[in-house]
């Protein structure tokens, strides 16, 4: 992986943290706790995987996954065979069906990779929650208000 596109995935990270309906922006550099960072940190290593949507060779969307291990792992943790998904699309793009296209393409990218599902964390009170529902998505465990989701590819399962 190119520095360049560490800039372009720090970008999306920082816009995946949900923020609530009236609450301030969060400062940049957010992402640099170790528990956020930990999403794009050395990205590039072996089962990462990400797709991005572009206008004019501009990003306005990112979708990415990552395998975790107990020792270093995201909000969404189910296992270590169970990739977890982090996306993002910048505001002014939003419902426009980018996130079904990027979240449909990496589906089908998992699919053929021969995952046999798909795990990600969400606040439950984030619009994006019934966009994941609506999308094959499922509740698999509640902390607090944030939501572990799991979808299963290929109709199998390994929790």
């Amino acid at each position: 992986m190119h520095d360049s596109e560490y800039s372009i995935l720090e970008e999306m990270l920082y816009n995946a943290i949900f923020i609530p309906p009236g609450t301030a922006k969060l400062p940049f550099g957010i992402i640099r706790n170790p528990e956020i960072y930990v999403y794009i940190k050395n990205f590039g290593k072996a089962g990462d995987y990400c797709l991005v949507a572009d206008i004019n060779d501009r990003i306005i969307g990112a979708i990415w996954t990552r395998e975790f291990y107990d020792a270093e792992k995201g909000f969404g943790f189910v296992n270590t065979e169970t990739p977890e998904l982090s996306m993002s699309v910048l505001e002014r793009y939003r419902n426009k069906g980018v996130g079904t296209k990027l979240l449909l393409s990496m589906i089908r990218l998992l699919t053929e990779l021969d995952y046999k599902q798909v795990s990600l964390s969400v606040d439950r009170m984030n619009y994006a929650y019934d966009f994941y529902r609506k999308l094959g998505f499922e509740d698999y465990k509640c902390v607090e208000g944030s939501v572990t989701m799991l979808r299963k590819l290929n109709g199998k399962t390994s929790s």
